[in-house]
């Protein structure tokens, strides 16, 4: 045997024995010096092992996307106005984008098939939702349906607010739409200039009086709305991405509460909103007769199937909260992004109050038996949720399982966006004038209304969703919004505003404010006169009768 030359050191244990796991990188080379063969294969072993886990690694197949930077990846792309930015990147990148975010994968989607394809048919993959420490857990303690994990509760839940909210239970609520509606249209001829103060009521009136029976007379009084209203923005502002570093490095949420503030305010929130909604759920319970009937209300609804829904009156009482959280501001929000394009497309204006004079004339107010007979108004709904959607990236899926789509490897966890945006601005489905308000794209050549590109279930656009995840009050939403628009279109004049001069006052239909998870106009102004003599003692009629009642 070959002795070792000394000029490499070999360090010996106190003992004098050689332990082999300290053997220097020296006489490691030496040892491939002497036998260079073993030495290649090794290396060459190593390379081949490396190589064929790169080829069979299922991430070398991940979708196409824009390159981030270490460590923070895309993460600032996504700070302000990221549909745009994803809009932009769908040139480059095409339908499915990937990028990621401090570590999080995130898959965009840029196309309606798209969307359809994963949201929509893989339903039972792309239901989840992202982990929310603040907003899903310590705000709301696990109960805000909108935010819940696919879980068996959230199931529950949802079954029971189909129960209150589905398609065929929405008649019993269309004479408490027409009263608001009556309300909204007397109030904007008698004080045009605070318009959204009037939608902001009626929109919190409705919802307020389809889930507890209880509507509202001035909103801005009313301490229950105020109360909401506070829930909602800061549930909002807490969901946004960076709200809260918490979410990036999820260890924080094991810090003691007396050194960390965010989360005794969270829990203190949690505690003070749970007995809020208990008190407003319970009250409904309370007015119940001894038989179970009363007025319909999704929450009386609640209140005599909860044993059979398996849900305990908290679970019951956010329920309830969640579907008022949901419809009320956004509800609004739709109805002033609609006045916008009254001013703006003064032409869809005209047609739609034409339409009007010839079904309903001008004798009496529209109701819903007329809503057949009147495409064009709907068509006007579609067109406004679809123009300017209030969530332009809609609330974001969680793949629950590694999937594949069109060769492309989605890794389970992955956060999955379908860019709102984009998909109800397609110029390919919707024309060459997809950016503008249009409601006229709704409607065949025989004046009858058109269900819109297959993929939206008829309803013309995504802005109420996907899959199992869809809004479950849409139904309630559209026929309000039906009712709110006819009524103001039947009785008013919207024009543009104008200064002491005589001088049109300008608008900007093309900006927007960001406020929360939703978007808003930027502020304008509107002159509001009535369309016909006859208009306002026709409306002061009703509302007296309706007032009565």
């Amino acid at each position: 045997m070959e002795s070792v030359p000394a000029a490499i050191p070999i360090p010996l244990r106190a003992s004098g024995a050689l332990n082999s796991t300290e053997l220097p990188a020296s006489y490691v080379l030496f040892g491939f010096q002497q036998n260079k063969v073993l030495g290649v294969g090794l290396l060459a072993a190593l390379v081949v092992l490396l190589a064929s886990r790169y080829i069979a690694s299922p991430r070398r197949k991940l979708p196409p996307g824009p390159r981030g930077l270490p460590i923070l990846g895309n993460a600032l792309s996504l700070r302000k106005s990221a549909w745009l930015t994803f809009t932009e990147w769908k040139k480059t990148y095409g339908d499915v984008m990937y990028l990621t975010a401090l570590g999080q994968p995130i898959l965009v989607l840029n196309s309606q098939k798209a969307a359809a394809d994963l949201l929509d048919r893989r339903s039972a993959l792309y239901s989840n939702r992202p982990h929310n420490i603040v907003a899903a857990g310590m705000l709301t303690g696990g109960l805000f349906m909108v935010f819940q994990h696919y879980t068996s509760l959230w199931r529950r839940m949802r079954k029971a607010a189909h129960e209150g909210l589905g398609r065929g239970i929405a008649d019993p609520f269309n004479g408490m739409q027409l009263t608001e509606a009556v309300h909204l249209t007397r109030s904007m001829m008698r004080d045009p200039n605070a318009w959204k103060k009037h939608f902001h009521r009626t929109a919190s009136s409705t919802v307020m009086s389809v889930i507890y029976d209880t509507p509202i007379i001035e909103s801005e009084y009313d301490q229950r709305v105020k109360s909401v209203d506070d829930f909602v923005h800061r549930l909002e502002r807490s969901a946004l991405p960076g709200a809260h570093l918490v979410e990036f490095m999820p260890w924080m949420m094991y810090i003691p509460s007396r050194f960390a503030k965010w989360k005794r305010d969270a829990r203190a929130w949690y505690a003070k909103d749970s007995t809020m909604f208990e008190k407003l759920f319970k009250e409904v319970g309370d007015s119940l007769g001894e038989d179970g009937t009363d007025r319909p209300s999704v929450a009386a609804t609640l209140f005599k199937n909860a044993k059979r829904n398996d849900l305990s009156l908290r679970e019951n009482a956010w329920l309830a909260a969640t579907l008022y959280s949901a419809g009320g501001d956004t509800t609004a929000t739709v109805l002033e992004w609609w006045l916008l394009a009254m001013l703006v497309y003064p032409e869809t204006q005209r047609r739609a109050q034409a339409e009007l004079d010839a079904v309903v004339g001008r004798n009496r107010i529209p109701t819903f038996a007329d809503m057949q007979d009147l495409p064009y108004i709907r068509a006007m709904v579609k067109e406004a949720l679809r123009w300017r959607p209030t969530g332009p990236l809609g609330l974001p899926h969680r793949v629950m399982e590694d999937d594949w789509y069109e060769g492309m490897f989605i890794p389970a966890g992955t956060i999955v966006i379908g860019n709102v945006w984009a998909l109800n601005r397609d110029p390919e489905l919707y024309g060459a004038d997809a950016e503008h308000y249009n409601p006229a794209r709704f409607i065949d050549e025989k004046g009858a209304l058109l269900p819109g590109p297959p993929e939206t279930k008829e309803e013309g656009h995504f802005t109420y969703g996907f899959g199992r995840r869809v809004c479950v009050g849409k139904h309630i939403a559209n026929s309000s919004m039906f009712m709110d628009m006819a009524l103001m279109l039947w009785a008013c004049k919207f024009e543009h505003a104008k200064d002491a001069e005589g001088r049109q006052v300008p608008i900007d239909a093309e900006g927007w404010v960001e406020d929360g998870l939703i978007i808003r106009p930027l502020p304008f102004q509107c002159s509001v006169t009535p369309r016909f003599p006859e208009a306002t003692a026709i409306l002061s009629q009703e509302y007296e009768l309706r007032s009565e009642l």
